[in-house]
């Protein structure tokens, strides 16, 4: 109520002041009484569109007259009003291109929140081991696949500012997809690279990249230069630090034209792969068994480029968000029919997260920061023969 009485006031000053104005610039070309009836009938207009709106509908129709005019500009000067007067009772998340920095802020900070410490923010704290001796197995056949309830209850969790349908998640179609790099020509295939470098792990040693993601990002490049025979580069660039503090702010904008660079520099590159660490309450750690040895359990992580609320995000544009999505999902399978219990669900977001670079890119949340090293360095194990298999097999 109180909002709708200051809009009036407002209303009633800028009117009151448009008509001294025009009775000013009038008084000189008109007499006096001229610009007095003017003024009388404006306020006679207004009382019979109040009080007898009837009588006002009926004269509707005709050409805009003083105090038509007189309203309308008197909106025109308070813009609030015509907002709050059309919009009041719609709610709706602003996405446009005033709001892009705010959405890359948004990006760079939702997989999980951490302070300028890394610690994590408004986690539940609650006890919650998510341990196995070993993964059941899931159906993947592709008449289970194929049913779109089945394969989202199974394979996908969908973030509640997203929305994915059985056209987007197409399991045949996405299944469907040749992913397999080009063997028979030389240079890197792959390139692994993190937004979020300072990420680390519950027993890494401070000041020791090695036990840090960027370490597990070595010995995965190392696996899969040296073990599977595909040439992979490490790329070690740091994003998520400004001015030796941790801030991820910008750390997708930061990234991208670098990674461009390097993709540039190495057109034989058909893979990349953004490296992370996941955030989860202390209580919460994400293990299981594979090979009688304890191993940390990854996520593949899309971004759609588009909101519930508002549908396709424009200028986060991405044209290989169905490749990307082969590529979680085929890697998702893989894995669930060799190393059961090796991955969670793909999770699907708003955004973009610098996936529209390449066909072939994963996001891959690989552990949490109550995992071990040596979890960590065991998934990464796994990790490398997933990926054989999907791009070489």
């Amino acid at each position: 109520m109180g909002q709708k009485q200051r809009i009036s006031r407002i209303m009633i000053a800028a009117i009151a002041g448009i008509l001294v104005l025009y009775a000013f610039m009038q008084v000189s070309l008109h007499p006096v009484k001229k610009v007095q009836d003017g003024i009388n009938r404006f306020l006679m207009e207004k009382s019979e569109e109040t009080y007898l709106t009837g009588f006002a509908y009926l004269e509707g129709g005709k050409e805009a007259s003083f105090s038509e005019w007189v309203t309308e500009s008197a909106m025109k000067l308070v813009p609030l009003g015509t907002y709050v007067e059309g919009k009041a009772s719609v709610h709706a998340d602003v996405e446009d291109e005033e709001t892009y920095a705010m959405i890359l802020a948004q990006q760079a900070n939702d997989e999980n929140a951490v302070d300028e410490n890394g610690q994590l923010v408004g986690g539940d704290d609650k006890e919650e081991e998510v341990a196995q001796t070993s993964g059941t197995p899931i159906d993947t056949s592709m008449e289970n696949l194929k049913n779109f309830e089945y394969l989202v209850g199974n394979f996908y969790t969908i973030d509640g500012n997203t929305m994915a349908d059985g056209d987007l998640l197409n399991a045949e179609n996405l299944m469907g997809k040749n992913l397999k790099i080009d063997q028979a020509s030389g240079g890197p295939k792959v390139l692994i690279y993190h937004t979020h470098s300072q990420e680390a792990f519950a027993d890494s040693t401070e000041g020791d990249a090695s036990t840090t993601i960027m370490g597990m990002g070595a010995y995965l490049s190392d696996l899969l230069n040296n073990t599977y025979g595909i040439e992979t580069l490490h790329h070690e660039g740091v994003y998520d630090l400004v001015d030796g503090k941790l801030d991820r702010s910008m750390a997708y904008q930061l990234a991208e034209p670098q990674i461009q660079n390097i993709l540039a520099e190495n057109p034989s590159i058909e893979v990349v792969i953004d490296l992370h660490r996941d955030g989860v309450a202390e209580g919460t750690h994400l293990v299981t068994e594979i090979n009688g040895r304890p191993t940390a359990q990854i996520m593949f992580f899309n971004g759609l480029s588009r909101t519930k609320a508002n549908g396709n995000i424009s200028y986060l544009a991405n044209p290989y968000i169905e490749d990307n999505l082969a590529f979680s999902l085929q890697m998702q399978i893989a894995a669930a029919n060799k190393y059961p219990g090796f991955t969670r669900h793909i999770y699907l977001r708003a955004y973009r997260y610098n996936m529209h670079l390449k066909p072939k890119t994963l996001l891959i949340e690989a552990g949490a920061q109550t995992n071990t090293v040596e979890e960590m360095r065991n998934a990464m194990e796994v990790l490398a023969d997933t990926l054989d298999h999907v791009l070489t097999k």
